[in-house]
């Protein structure tokens, strides 16, 4: 089944990126996602061009940039025909390649528009020179040498998603999901539909905002001003930073890490975005049946908040409140004891395995939401790709249900 099955019409997506950047492996979960045709411009081109062998070219490899103006056109008219059979199949297609003239917006996006039949889904990865560069020193590719960059602060000028390029694949697909408005089927016969909650508890991070970006760089920093060849973040998504800190550091040296990765995350803001339907969900709700509940403190919870566009309920529970933090259910049934309700009457909205098992431990109900951890992952009693698939309907006698949207 796919997990897209809401997207209607041939749909054409368009993988961009710097060499390195990974969008061929994203390009193929994504068209595995769909499911689509993969159309990646080096598998059409690049078996083509090594065949002719370096005698028809003078010697020089084809992505020398002597035989770029020649062999350029020719790779890309090449994979707009392919483009244009998909659209007159009617299949949808992922179209994989670095696309750094198309995405000017000049002729060559006008050329590529023509053969999509309208103007694509524009997926870029961004990627900082230095990650570009160990990618390539791994892969050690020929054509790379001759690889021309634009500049690293350059974006498309052409409507596009901006992907972060050292997330994993997973994350990557779940933000090209979540700007798509497709998801997986949500079973209609779910204990969770028929049930009628007091109140709506939301974890904060890959829930209702996407922060993952500014998490996973503020996270690296620390370790890379530390000396730790780590992935810290990967050892405590969804616990509380000072639980990760102490798994790493002891005495004053993990509060001075605590409070230097406060510091580097309050200040890291730039592209912390409200995740699709967040803002409608929550909005949807009275005051006195919602609440934030997350794992960070109060300072970042507010920063991103703001950052993101989104206005706070008026009981924000973070890890300043709370003695035991996620897994702990201390900080849900904070939440529920806030709001005057029964904790299980409520229904906990987590993208964590931490905090669904905090959740399941207060008695409330969990919806998961798949993208920062596999659906397998996630042990809660209904799986959804982002809250743009729920609807809430208030009742006449109180309280809310909720229903696929």
């Amino acid at each position: 089944m796919s997990q897209f099955d809401n997207l209607g019409s041939t749909m054409i997506i368009v993988v961009a990126g710097a060499a390195g950047s990974g969008k061929s492996t994203l390009g193929l979960e994504l068209a595995r996602a769909l499911p689509a045709a993969l159309l990646d411009l080096d598998s059409l081109t690049n078996p083509v061009l090594e065949g002719l062998g370096p005698e028809l070219s003078g010697g020089a490899h084809w992505n020398d940039p002597a035989l770029r103006p020649v062999v350029r056109p020719a790779r890309y008219a090449a994979l707009r025909a392919a483009v244009a059979d998909q659209v007159r199949a009617g299949v949808d297609a992922v179209v994989v390649a670095p696309f750094t003239a198309e995405l000017a917006g000049g002729e060559e996006w006008r050329q590529l528009v023509d053969a999509a039949g309208g103007v694509p889904e524009v997926v870029w990865l961004r990627a900082s020179p230095a990650l570009l560069t160990e990618r390539r020193g791994l892969r050690a590719a020929a054509r790379d040498v001759h690889v021309v960059d634009p500049p690293a602060e350059a974006e498309p000028a052409v409507p596009h998603l901006l992907v972060d390029a050292s997330l994993s694949t997973a994350q990557q697909l779940a933000s090209v999901r979540r700007r798509l408005g497709g998801g997986r089927r949500l079973p209609a016969d779910s204990p969770v539909f028929g049930r009628t909650f007091a109140a709506g508890l939301f974890d904060l991070d890959g829930t209702l905002i996407d922060s993952t970006p500014s998490v996973v760089r503020s996270w690296q920093q620390l370790a890379r001003e530390y000396g730790l060849e780590v992935d810290l973040l990967a050892e405590g998504h969804g616990r509380p930073a000072a639980q990760v800190i102490d798994s790493f550091f002891s005495g004053d040296q993990a509060a001075e890490a605590l409070a230097r990765v406060t510091e580097i995350e309050v200040n890291d803001l730039g592209d912390v975005i409200a995740l699709d339907g967040a803002a409608a969900l929550l909005g949807s709700l009275p005051d006195d049946a919602r609440a934030i509940v997350t794992s960070g403190t109060r300072v970042i919870a507010t920063s991103r908040l703001r950052a993101a566009g989104l206005t706070p309920p008026a009981e924000l529970v973070t890890f300043d409140d709370v003695v035991n933090g996620k897994p702990h259910p201390e900080p849900f049934l904070t939440a529920a004891e806030r709001l005057g309700v029964d904790p299980a009457s409520c229904v906990v909205f987590e993208d964590a395995p931490a905090g669904l098992a905090a959740a399941k431990a207060a008695g409330c109900t969990t919806v998961a939401i798949a993208g920062t951890h596999d659906p397998h992952e996630l042990h809660a009693d209904l799986v959804i790709d982002g809250l743009f698939q729920l609807r809430v309907e208030l009742q006449a006698g109180g309280g809310f249900r909720l229903s696929a949207g």
